[in-house]
């Protein structure tokens, strides 16, 4: 807090007599500043200790530090990764940051805070991968990721396993239900994701003895959704199923409204508001005639194929009626 005091206090309006301070009296105001961060240099002064025996010399201990001897602090490197991964700030312009406050650095160097940090890391990101699996419902989904290779570059992707208050990413070389099962690990629950094969594939092995997941799927409306906007322009019925899922996430944001966050109240509240939008849409589907190549053609036969996952959230108060928090996850790495 800063106190302001008038140097050259203007005469009495009144009587033209001197102000003079009133004791404890102040007006109060508030104001948003910013303290511009900085770099400094901190010298570590440790203690040496002899015998006097004159065979024994200890230091005392330094800080901890990421790489022994490394001349950066684990707060710097901390830093470093939050603007980079939270903040997604690329390292050439966290470079250029730092040189304006007076920090002469390079990327290589920020590279190497990073990786140093990542060891530490490592056993942290494991066991949220771990309590991740324990959820009983997962959201799925995966985005490319050019991975640069000399004279070319080649694809991998990224897969993003989320629950609500948390997510994993896991890079892998492949998209195919391989990787998913390579993901998912030994899962046993329900994932939630579009209509990508490689989930339905590992959904159609079962459990039994093999190794790998034992999953059942929900489906994402909001991909349904995109399938009837793509086909809008050339098929003017699809705007009919577009005003229906409307009412569909309408009728959800009244029965979440209702529940209140319970999932046995959620699932009552949709059976009563959300099922019979639901059944509207399953008849509207039955009803319409196109031919299979076209844009609506797609979109209805995509609907009719995923029709058991598109409504398991009916049955499950735990189930999104759609996967885009895992979508929203992803943004960041894109």
């Amino acid at each position: 807090m800063s106190v302001t005091r008038a140097a050259d206090a203007a005469p009495c309006p009144q009587c033209g007599g001197a102000l003079t301070p009133w004791a404890d009296q102040y007006e109060d105001a508030e104001e948003v500043d910013v303290v511009e961060r900085s770099f400094r240099l901190v010298r570590h002064r440790r203690q040496k200790y002899r015998c006097r025996c004159g065979g024994c010399v200890v230091t005392a201990p330094g800080p901890a530090k990421l790489v022994p001897g490394g001349r950066y602090s684990v707060d710097f490197a901390v830093a470093v990764a939050v603007a980079k991964y939270l903040d997604h700030l690329p390292l050439a312009r966290q470079v250029r940051q730092m040189a304006r406050l007076g920090l002469a650095v390079d990327t290589q160097t920020l590279w190497d805070q990073l990786l140093a940090l990542s060891h530490h890391l490592t056993p942290t990101y494991e066991a949220l991968g771990a309590a991740v699996l324990t959820a009983p419902v997962l959201g799925a989904d995966e985005t490319t990721w050019a991975l640069m290779e000399p004279g070319r570059t080649k694809t991998w992707w990224v897969w993003a396993l989320c629950r609500p208050d948390a997510v994993v990413y896991r890079l892998l070389d492949t998209r195919s239900a391989a990787g998913a099962a390579t993901v998912l690990g030994d899962y046993r629950g329900v994932v939630l994701c579009d209509g990508y094969a490689a989930y339905r594939a590992l959904a159609k092995r079962g459990g039994g003895e093999r190794a790998g997941p034992t999953i059942t799927l929900a489906h994402c409306w909001a991909h349904v959704r995109r399938q009837y906007v793509e086909a809008e322009p050339s098929s003017p019925a699809a705007a009919e199923m577009l005003a229906l899922i409307a009412e569909l996430y309408a009728a959800e944001a009244a029965a979440q409204a209702t529940a209140a966050g319970a999932a046995d109240a959620l699932r009552a509240a949709r059976r009563t508001r959300v099922a019979p939008v639901v059944e509207g849409i399953r008849v509207w589907v039955t009803q319409q005639r196109a031919l299979p190549q076209s844009a609506l053609g797609k979109a209805l036969a995509y609907t009719t194929e995923l029709w058991p996952g598109l409504t398991a959230f009916l049955e499950d108060g735990a189930i999104p009626v759609d996967n885009n928090a895992t979508e929203r996850a992803l943004r960041g790495i894109v």
